[in-house]
């Protein structure tokens, strides 16, 4: 199993972001989703009050944890020719 924490860069594998990388925000154990900086953004329709202008807003929304994996780069190493 994927050890997972705030700030880890992940890769989406699936989904309208596929290919798309980004660090993670927030988790939800509970839920098993996690929260990613940029990925899976959503428009809200909000009515004006008091407080809030109102209008369209995006914003970041949960995605299932199976859906990406860590983006970090393996090094390969080097063969070393052994000529005779």
């Amino acid at each position: 199993m994927m050890v997972l924490k705030k700030g880890t860069q992940v890769k989406v594998i699936s989904g309208k972001d596929k290919g798309k990388t980004g660090e993670i925000l927030e988790i939800n154990k509970k839920l098993n989703k996690v929260k990613i900086k940029a990925i899976n953004m959503v428009k809200r329709h909000t009515k004006p009050t008091k407080e809030n202008k109102g209008g369209i807003i995006s914003k970041k929304n949960f995605i299932q944890q199976k859906k990406k994996k860590n983006n970090k780069v393996k090094k390969k190493k080097k063969k070393k020719d052994n000529k005779k």
